[in-house]
């Protein structure tokens, strides 16, 4: 019987998406990745918390994600670690995201970046921005929460 090794997955997360935006619904997209990308992924050298996803045409695109090359690039290529890569989504659920982001104000935002059957997922959110006062009550639940916990532990 063949054993199969669960491991970490995640390779970035966006943990200032939860705290900026309210997270409505959840897509999976795909990413158009050069070799050089891919490698530094492996090595977790990614930033997603200033890149943002534009809408354009028919296309879903990524921009802002830093992918820090690594040093053994090749000597040919000159890597833009800032470029804007195209993520891969049905037509349905582009149709989806687009309907949302003009007609009722919704911002979509990547959530965090992941292994799927050796390929690279994008988990990206359709979101609506929290004012203020909605991250303060976010806070305010989650130490009620944590305290909570604690007043369990006791018992």
């Amino acid at each position: 019987m063949k054993q199969t090794q669960k491991t970490n997955t995640t390779i970035a997360v966006n943990r200032k998406a939860h705290h900026e935006y309210f997270i409505e619904d959840r897509f999976e997209a795909g990413l158009v990745l050069e070799g050089w990308e891919v490698k530094s992924l492996r090595a977790g050298r990614i930033q997603l918390d200033q890149g943002y996803i534009l809408l354009k045409g028919n296309e879903a695109w990524l921009f802002g994600a830093l992918i820090t090359p690594l040093q053994t690039v090749s000597t040919h290529i000159t890597p833009d670690p800032q470029r804007s890569r195209k993520l891969l989504l049905s037509h349905r659920e582009l149709n989806k995201l687009l309907g949302s982001v003009e007609r009722k104000g919704y911002t979509v935002v990547p959530l965090s970046l992941y292994w799927k059957n050796n390929r690279v997922k994008l988990e990206i959110g359709l979101a609506k921005g929290k004012k203020l006062h909605d991250k303060r009550a976010t806070e305010k639940e989650r130490d009620w929460q944590r305290q909570k916990q604690r007043a369990f532990k006791k018992f």
